[in-house]
Protein backbone atom coordinates (compact mmCIF):
# COMPACT_ATOMS: atom_id res chain seq x y z
CA UNK A 1 0.00 0.00 0.00
CA UNK A 2 1.52 3.37 -1.07
CA UNK A 3 2.07 5.85 1.55
CA UNK A 4 -0.24 8.89 0.71
CA UNK A 5 2.18 12.01 -0.02
CA UNK A 6 1.52 14.84 3.07
CA UNK A 7 -0.17 18.39 2.23
CA UNK A 8 2.50 21.77 2.29
CA UNK A 9 1.13 24.00 4.40
CA UNK A 10 -1.71 26.25 3.29
CA UNK A 11 -0.19 29.34 3.18
CA UNK A 12 2.75 27.93 0.55
CA UNK A 13 0.62 25.31 -1.18
CA UNK A 14 -1.40 28.64 -2.41
CA UNK A 15 1.51 30.12 -3.36
CA UNK A 16 2.83 27.88 -5.44
CA UNK A 17 -0.40 26.84 -7.40
CA UNK A 18 -0.94 30.43 -7.85
CA UNK A 19 2.11 30.58 -9.95
CA UNK A 20 -0.05 28.82 -12.54
CA UNK A 21 -2.44 31.96 -12.96
CA UNK A 22 -2.01 35.06 -14.59
CA UNK A 23 -1.62 38.28 -12.74
CA UNK A 24 -4.64 40.07 -11.37
CA UNK A 25 -7.11 42.75 -14.08
CA UNK A 26 -9.61 44.96 -13.12
CA UNK A 27 -12.94 46.17 -15.28
CA UNK A 28 -11.12 48.55 -17.11
CA UNK A 29 -9.30 46.25 -19.16
CA UNK A 30 -9.87 43.65 -21.38
CA UNK A 31 -8.03 40.86 -19.89
CA UNK A 32 -9.31 37.81 -17.26
CA UNK A 33 -8.60 38.18 -13.67
CA UNK A 34 -6.00 35.43 -12.12
CA UNK A 35 -6.96 32.63 -14.78
CA UNK A 36 -4.85 29.36 -15.13
CA UNK A 37 -2.18 30.73 -17.82
CA UNK A 38 -3.60 28.30 -20.86
CA UNK A 39 -6.40 30.23 -20.94
CA UNK A 40 -7.27 31.85 -24.40
CA UNK A 41 -4.34 34.12 -24.89
CA UNK A 42 -5.04 37.94 -26.76
CA UNK A 43 -2.88 38.66 -29.80
CA UNK A 44 -2.00 42.25 -30.70
CA UNK A 45 -1.72 42.12 -34.18
CA UNK A 46 1.18 43.80 -34.32
CA UNK A 47 2.55 40.98 -32.38
CA UNK A 48 0.58 38.54 -34.55
CA UNK A 49 3.55 37.13 -36.50
CA UNK A 50 5.81 36.88 -33.29
CA UNK A 51 3.47 34.61 -31.63
CA UNK A 52 1.71 32.57 -34.27
CA UNK A 53 4.60 31.48 -36.86
CA UNK A 54 6.41 28.28 -38.01
CA UNK A 55 8.10 27.61 -34.51
CA UNK A 56 4.66 28.60 -33.05
CA UNK A 57 1.92 27.16 -34.42
CA UNK A 58 -2.08 27.53 -33.85
CA UNK A 59 -2.51 24.93 -31.54
CA UNK A 60 0.22 25.59 -29.50
CA UNK A 61 -2.28 27.90 -27.35
CA UNK A 62 -4.53 25.15 -25.63
CA UNK A 63 -7.24 27.23 -25.63
CA UNK A 64 -6.56 28.97 -28.71
CA UNK A 65 -6.40 32.34 -29.35
CA UNK A 66 -7.78 35.98 -30.09
CA UNK A 67 -5.88 38.51 -32.29
CA UNK A 68 -6.47 41.98 -31.59
CA UNK A 69 -6.53 44.78 -34.48
CA UNK A 70 -7.15 48.46 -33.92
CA UNK A 71 -9.98 50.30 -35.34
CA UNK A 72 -7.76 52.53 -37.63
CA UNK A 73 -5.29 49.47 -38.77
CA UNK A 74 -9.00 47.47 -39.65
CA UNK A 75 -10.57 50.28 -41.32
CA UNK A 76 -8.12 52.29 -43.01
CA UNK A 77 -5.72 49.39 -44.99
CA UNK A 78 -7.05 48.24 -48.07
CA UNK A 79 -8.28 45.08 -48.69
CA UNK A 80 -7.80 44.13 -44.68
CA UNK A 81 -10.43 41.07 -44.59
CA UNK A 82 -7.99 39.62 -47.17
CA UNK A 83 -4.73 40.10 -45.60
CA UNK A 84 -6.20 38.50 -42.31
CA UNK A 85 -7.31 35.69 -44.67
CA UNK A 86 -3.80 35.16 -45.84
CA UNK A 87 -2.68 35.09 -41.79
CA UNK A 88 -5.99 32.53 -41.15
CA UNK A 89 -7.45 35.03 -39.46
CA UNK A 90 -10.77 36.79 -39.73
CA UNK A 91 -13.09 38.91 -37.37
CA UNK A 92 -15.75 37.11 -34.97
CA UNK A 93 -13.76 33.99 -35.78
CA UNK A 94 -10.01 34.50 -34.26
CA UNK A 95 -10.13 38.07 -34.17
CA UNK A 96 -11.63 41.32 -33.20
CA UNK A 97 -11.33 44.72 -33.37
CA UNK A 98 -9.96 46.47 -30.43
CA UNK A 99 -11.54 50.02 -29.50
CA UNK A 100 -9.46 51.29 -26.67
CA UNK A 101 -9.81 55.45 -27.09
CA UNK A 102 -12.52 57.86 -27.52
CA UNK A 103 -11.12 59.18 -30.89
CA UNK A 104 -11.80 55.96 -32.27
CA UNK A 105 -15.15 54.80 -30.88
CA UNK A 106 -16.31 58.26 -32.78
CA UNK A 107 -14.93 58.05 -35.85
CA UNK A 108 -15.55 54.33 -36.30
CA UNK A 109 -18.51 53.31 -33.77
CA UNK A 110 -19.52 49.91 -33.93
CA UNK A 111 -22.91 50.64 -33.25
CA UNK A 112 -23.45 53.25 -36.74
CA UNK A 113 -21.35 50.25 -38.53
CA UNK A 114 -24.14 47.71 -37.35
CA UNK A 115 -21.37 45.73 -35.76
CA UNK A 116 -22.34 43.04 -32.17
CA UNK A 117 -19.77 43.36 -29.31
CA UNK A 118 -18.62 39.80 -29.22
CA UNK A 119 -19.80 37.28 -26.58
CA UNK A 120 -17.46 34.36 -26.42
CA UNK A 121 -13.34 32.74 -26.29
CA UNK A 122 -13.68 30.65 -28.70
CA UNK A 123 -15.03 30.51 -32.50
CA UNK A 124 -17.27 31.73 -33.52
CA UNK A 125 -17.11 34.76 -31.49
CA UNK A 126 -20.51 36.01 -31.42
CA UNK A 127 -19.54 39.16 -32.10
CA UNK A 128 -16.74 41.69 -33.91
CA UNK A 129 -15.44 43.86 -31.35
CA UNK A 130 -14.92 44.37 -27.81
CA UNK A 131 -14.19 48.00 -26.19
CA UNK A 132 -12.63 49.37 -22.88
CA UNK A 133 -12.77 53.06 -23.66
CA UNK A 134 -12.30 55.38 -20.93
CA UNK A 135 -14.42 57.98 -19.18
CA UNK A 136 -12.90 61.52 -20.00
CA UNK A 137 -13.99 64.57 -17.82
CA UNK A 138 -17.18 65.99 -20.01
CA UNK A 139 -20.01 64.39 -18.01
CA UNK A 140 -21.28 63.18 -21.95
CA UNK A 141 -18.02 60.79 -22.37
CA UNK A 142 -18.84 57.92 -20.23
CA UNK A 143 -16.38 55.24 -19.83
CA UNK A 144 -17.69 52.46 -22.49
CA UNK A 145 -17.36 48.04 -21.76
CA UNK A 146 -18.48 46.28 -24.45
CA UNK A 147 -17.95 42.70 -24.92
CA UNK A 148 -16.75 40.79 -22.15
CA UNK A 149 -18.00 42.47 -19.70
CA UNK A 150 -20.70 40.48 -17.90
CA UNK A 151 -19.82 38.28 -14.37
CA UNK A 152 -20.20 35.16 -16.25
CA UNK A 153 -17.99 36.42 -19.13
CA UNK A 154 -15.66 38.93 -17.60
CA UNK A 155 -12.45 39.63 -19.73
CA UNK A 156 -11.56 38.49 -23.30
CA UNK A 157 -8.57 36.39 -22.39
CA UNK A 158 -5.05 36.51 -21.00
CA UNK A 159 -2.00 38.23 -21.89
CA UNK A 160 -0.19 36.41 -24.43
CA UNK A 161 3.34 36.58 -22.79
CA UNK A 162 1.87 34.75 -19.75
CA UNK A 163 0.92 31.55 -21.37
CA UNK A 164 2.22 28.18 -20.50
CA UNK A 165 0.66 25.01 -21.26
CA UNK A 166 -0.49 22.80 -18.86
CA UNK A 167 1.85 20.85 -18.81
CA UNK A 168 4.36 23.20 -18.13
CA UNK A 169 2.10 24.65 -15.49
CA UNK A 170 2.23 21.43 -13.22
CA UNK A 171 6.41 21.28 -13.98
CA UNK A 172 7.00 24.79 -12.88
CA UNK A 173 5.12 24.01 -9.35
CA UNK A 174 7.04 20.71 -8.97
CA UNK A 175 9.94 22.86 -9.45
CA UNK A 176 9.09 25.94 -7.42
CA UNK A 177 8.44 23.30 -4.62
CA UNK A 178 11.69 21.89 -5.17
CA UNK A 179 13.36 25.34 -4.63
CA UNK A 180 11.26 25.81 -1.69
CA UNK A 181 13.12 22.78 -0.13
CA UNK A 182 16.26 23.98 -1.06
CA UNK A 183 15.94 27.22 1.55
CA UNK A 184 18.05 27.16 4.37
CA UNK A 185 15.70 26.62 6.71
CA UNK A 186 13.11 24.65 4.73
CA UNK A 187 12.45 21.93 7.03
CA UNK A 188 12.33 24.31 10.25
CA UNK A 189 9.96 26.39 8.91
CA UNK A 190 7.92 24.20 7.38
CA UNK A 191 7.67 22.65 11.50
CA UNK A 192 6.91 25.46 12.54
CA UNK A 193 3.60 25.91 10.06
CA UNK A 194 2.70 22.75 11.09
CA UNK A 195 3.95 19.93 9.44
CA UNK A 196 5.40 16.90 11.57
CA UNK A 197 8.96 15.77 10.93
CA UNK A 198 7.85 12.53 8.99
CA UNK A 199 5.74 15.03 7.02
CA UNK A 200 8.26 16.65 5.96
CA UNK A 201 10.75 13.80 4.66
CA UNK A 202 8.20 12.22 2.98
CA UNK A 203 7.58 15.18 1.26
CA UNK A 204 11.04 16.07 0.52
CA UNK A 205 11.48 12.39 -1.13
CA UNK A 206 8.55 12.92 -3.00
CA UNK A 207 8.94 16.29 -4.71
CA UNK A 208 12.46 15.43 -4.94
CA UNK A 209 11.99 11.65 -7.01
CA UNK A 210 9.07 13.52 -9.18
CA UNK A 211 11.41 16.87 -10.18
CA UNK A 212 14.37 13.81 -10.99
CA UNK A 213 12.25 11.74 -12.92
CA UNK A 214 10.72 15.10 -15.04
CA UNK A 215 14.45 16.47 -14.85
CA UNK A 216 13.52 19.13 -12.97
CA UNK A 217 16.56 18.97 -10.58
CA UNK A 218 19.45 19.68 -12.50
CA UNK A 219 22.05 21.99 -9.55
CA UNK A 220 23.91 23.28 -11.88
CA UNK A 221 21.47 24.70 -14.27
CA UNK A 222 19.60 25.92 -11.48
CA UNK A 223 23.15 27.75 -10.29
CA UNK A 224 23.59 29.22 -13.79
CA UNK A 225 20.28 31.02 -13.47
CA UNK A 226 20.88 32.39 -10.58
CA UNK A 227 18.27 30.25 -8.39
CA UNK A 228 20.54 28.71 -6.28
CA UNK A 229 23.96 29.12 -4.93
CA UNK A 230 27.02 26.92 -5.24
CA UNK A 231 26.00 25.71 -1.49
CA UNK A 232 22.95 24.35 -2.45
CA UNK A 233 20.88 27.00 -1.24
CA UNK A 234 17.73 28.57 -2.36
CA UNK A 235 18.57 32.73 -3.43
CA UNK A 236 16.77 35.36 -4.81
CA UNK A 237 17.51 35.59 -8.36
CA UNK A 238 18.48 39.69 -7.98
CA UNK A 239 20.46 40.28 -4.57
CA UNK A 240 21.70 36.87 -4.75
CA UNK A 241 20.87 36.82 -0.78
CA UNK A 242 20.23 33.36 0.67
CA UNK A 243 16.01 32.68 1.28
CA UNK A 244 14.47 32.08 4.47
CA UNK A 245 11.50 29.72 4.06
CA UNK A 246 10.03 32.34 6.58
CA UNK A 247 9.56 34.53 4.21
CA UNK A 248 6.95 32.60 2.50
CA UNK A 249 4.32 33.33 5.38
CA UNK A 250 5.24 36.83 6.44
CA UNK A 251 3.73 39.35 4.94
CA UNK A 252 6.12 42.30 3.59
CA UNK A 253 6.60 45.59 6.20
CA UNK A 254 4.56 48.24 6.09
CA UNK A 255 5.60 52.30 6.39
CA UNK A 256 4.40 52.98 9.33
CA UNK A 257 0.61 55.27 9.36
CA UNK A 258 0.78 54.05 5.63
CA UNK A 259 -0.69 50.45 6.37
CA UNK A 260 -2.89 48.99 4.41
CA UNK A 261 -4.95 45.82 6.76
CA UNK A 262 -6.27 43.88 3.68
CA UNK A 263 -2.24 43.61 2.46
CA UNK A 264 -1.73 39.72 1.43
CA UNK A 265 1.89 40.61 -0.21
CA UNK A 266 4.39 38.07 1.10
CA UNK A 267 8.27 38.59 1.87
CA UNK A 268 8.94 36.10 -1.22
CA UNK A 269 6.85 35.99 -4.92
CA UNK A 270 7.41 33.86 -7.95
CA UNK A 271 10.31 35.70 -9.86
CA UNK A 272 10.87 35.42 -13.55
CA UNK A 273 14.78 35.59 -14.05
CA UNK A 274 14.37 36.30 -18.08
CA UNK A 275 11.55 38.64 -18.29
CA UNK A 276 8.15 38.26 -19.51
CA UNK A 277 7.87 39.44 -23.01
CA UNK A 278 5.55 39.01 -26.25
CA UNK A 279 6.54 36.23 -28.56
CA UNK A 280 8.66 34.66 -25.72
CA UNK A 281 7.08 32.37 -23.67
CA UNK A 282 9.13 32.66 -20.28
CA UNK A 283 7.02 31.16 -17.86
CA UNK A 284 9.10 27.67 -17.98
CA UNK A 285 11.44 25.39 -15.58
CA UNK A 286 14.70 26.98 -14.86
CA UNK A 287 13.55 30.35 -15.61
CA UNK A 288 11.35 30.31 -11.85
CA UNK A 289 13.06 31.45 -8.77
CA UNK A 290 11.47 32.68 -5.56
CA UNK A 291 12.32 36.24 -4.56
CA UNK A 292 12.50 39.37 -2.71
CA UNK A 293 8.93 41.08 -3.16
CA UNK A 294 11.31 44.56 -3.41
CA UNK A 295 13.39 43.02 -5.55
CA UNK A 296 10.74 41.91 -7.77
CA UNK A 297 9.43 45.14 -7.56
CA UNK A 298 12.93 46.98 -8.67
CA UNK A 299 13.52 44.86 -11.79
CA UNK A 300 9.41 44.65 -13.18
CA UNK A 301 9.60 43.93 -16.39
CA UNK A 302 13.80 44.95 -17.24
CA UNK A 303 14.98 41.71 -16.41
CA UNK A 304 18.21 41.07 -14.15
CA UNK A 305 20.75 42.12 -16.38
CA UNK A 306 19.24 45.55 -17.33
CA UNK A 307 18.41 45.89 -13.42
CA UNK A 308 22.16 45.23 -12.57
CA UNK A 309 23.34 47.69 -14.80
CA UNK A 310 20.73 50.62 -13.47
CA UNK A 311 21.76 49.36 -9.90
CA UNK A 312 25.67 49.99 -10.53
CA UNK A 313 25.06 53.20 -12.43
CA UNK A 314 23.19 54.46 -9.49
CA UNK A 315 26.02 53.71 -7.13
CA UNK A 316 28.44 55.25 -9.79
CA UNK A 317 26.80 58.44 -9.89
CA UNK A 318 25.92 58.73 -6.38
CA UNK A 319 30.11 58.35 -5.63
CA UNK A 320 30.95 60.82 -8.46
CA UNK A 321 28.27 63.11 -6.59
CA UNK A 322 30.54 62.89 -2.88
CA UNK A 323 27.93 60.04 -1.40
CA UNK A 324 29.11 57.50 0.45
CA UNK A 325 27.32 54.00 0.43
CA UNK A 326 28.26 52.81 4.11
Amino acid sequence: MSTKTPKLPKLLNSKIYKTGQTRGADDDVIYQNRVNRNNTVLIPYAFFNNCINETIEENFYEKGFIALISPEEYFETKGIDDILAEQNLKIGKNALIFYYSRNQWNKYNPHTLKMKPATSRTNPLGGHYVARVPATTSADDKKISEGFNTSSLKGAGIRVYEYANSKTIKECRTQLEYIYWNCIDSEEVSKEMGMTDEEIKLRIESNSKKAKKEGLADIKKLIEKRIINNNGNTICPLCLEEISAGGFYSKVLQAEGREVSDLTVTQLNLFHIDELRTGVFNHKPYNLGWGHHHCNVVTKDSGIEETLKWMKSVIERNEKEGFTIS
